[in-house]
């Protein structure tokens, strides 16, 4: 038995648990990566504590959040509710809409960059035909959020439409008949019988969703590289610049501990909720 969980046990402990430990030990240490460690205990933890820096950047995050999830959720169930539909050609679509969850995250990042350029960006070229005078997007502190969040919708949109797909073909279309028969119009479908029995991967889609939204980087780095004025620094970005701009590798992993309980409390919530609204067959 043994033997059959070694190719994915060592990997474990090479790439996950044995940093996660290093991250640990190191955050007990003031460190700049060339000088031998100093043992400085919670102090690194106590600092970012009283950092009002620290709780920017988690509330960054957590706007991030809250305009992402809604947006990348609605987006990808109005594309596998469409190309659930027997349509022609939605074999070809399917893999048009999955194509960008491929692509490299700097080139979507770079791209983004360049349709929300205020100046020559395509977006406000299109608005400025309709009268309308479009925002700084990421060179704006109000508007950097707003188009990082864009921008990581469009990307994951084929993701998330993927585990929903999936979800809706394993509905039993009996039900579907069943409910035409009573009478029940196309939104009571959905909110009666699709919604509810799709909850598994709509739990599975926020689970994931929250996970990678705490962690979101890319992105910001290659759009905004966390301004302007630190608009868009989130979590993550403030532990690569702590790391690598200020040499405060301490308490860069520090922070990254925090951020790791705080997705583990958000998971376990969510696991621990999934009882009251997750509907199984």
């Amino acid at each position: 038995m043994l033997a059959f969980l070694l190719p994915s046990a060592v990997p474990l402990v090479l790439f996950v648990l044995g940093p996660m430990v290093a991250a640990a030990w190191i955050s007990l240490h003031e460190w700049n990566l060339l000088a031998p460690m100093e043992w400085v205990g919670l102090d690194n933890y106590a600092s970012l504590f009283t950092d009002p820096a620290t709780g920017e950047v988690f509330l960054h995050t957590l706007y991030y959040i809250v305009g992402y999830l809604p947006l990348v959720y609605l987006g990808g169930l109005a594309l596998a509710l469409a190309l659930n539909a027997k349509l022609k050609g939605r074999s070809l679509l399917r893999g048009v809409y999955f194509l960008p969850v491929i692509t490299s995250w700097i080139v979507v990042a770079l791209v983004w960059r360049w349709l929300l350029n205020p100046s020559t960006g395509v977006v406000n070229t299109v608005l400025a035909w309709f009268g309308i005078a479009g925002p700084g997007w990421w060179t704006d502190p109000t508007w950097a959020m707003p188009s990082i969040i864009l921008a990581s919708a469009w990307k994951d949109l084929g993701f998330v439409m993927v585990i929903l797909l999936a979800g809706l073909q394993a509905i039993n279309p009996d039900m579907y008949d069943a409910a035409r028969m009573d009478g029940a119009g196309a939104w009571r479908r959905l909110w009666s019988i699709t919604l509810p029995l799709l909850s598994p991967s709509t739990f599975f889609v926020f689970v994931i969703s929250l996970i990678n939204g705490f962690q979101v980087f890319d992105q910001v780095y290659a759009m905004t590289g966390g301004g302007p004025a630190g608009s868009s620094q989130v979590v993550v970005q403030q532990i690569y610049d702590l790391t690598f701009r200020y040499g405060a590798a301490g308490e860069a992993s520090a922070l990254s501990w925090m951020l790791f309980a705080v997705v583990l409390g958000v998971t376990v919530v969510q696991i621990i909720g999934q009882k009251r609204w997750v509907t199984y067959e």
